[in-house]
């Protein structure tokens, strides 16, 4: 229930102050988010089979972030940023998947 309520004011404070993202900060934050979104799918799916552990979400949370703006970071630098982050997208996008359907099965029995 903290998680919620949480999410719900971050939410609130979000579109109250709309804060804008520094232009060097912007190309990691679209990662971020989907490192995030991985992280969230695959705590909701641990939740549901009885294996969530609040420590390892959360270093995780943190972990999949860093991970994923590294390598964006890492692909600037080396000059196939954009490359790179398309391969973080799809990466990500394949776990989100996984995740949702592992979470379809848990749900509905199919």
């Amino acid at each position: 229930m903290i998680a919620i309520i949480g999410l719900v004011i971050g939410v609130v404070l979000g579109v109250v102050l709309q804060p804008d993202v520094p232009a060097v900060l912007q190309p990691y934050l679209p990662i971020a988010v989907v490192a995030a979104l991985d992280t969230l799918a695959g705590g909701l799916r641990a939740s549901l089979e009885g294996a969530f552990d609040g420590h390892v979400f959360v270093t995780s949370f943190l972990f999949n972030i860093a991970i994923a703006s590294f390598l964006v970071f890492l692909g600037d630098q080396l000059g196939v940023g954009a490359q790179l982050s398309t391969a973080v997208i799809v990466v990500l996008g394949i776990r989100i998947f996984s995740n949702a359907a592992a979470l379809r099965r848990l749900l509905f029995r199919s």
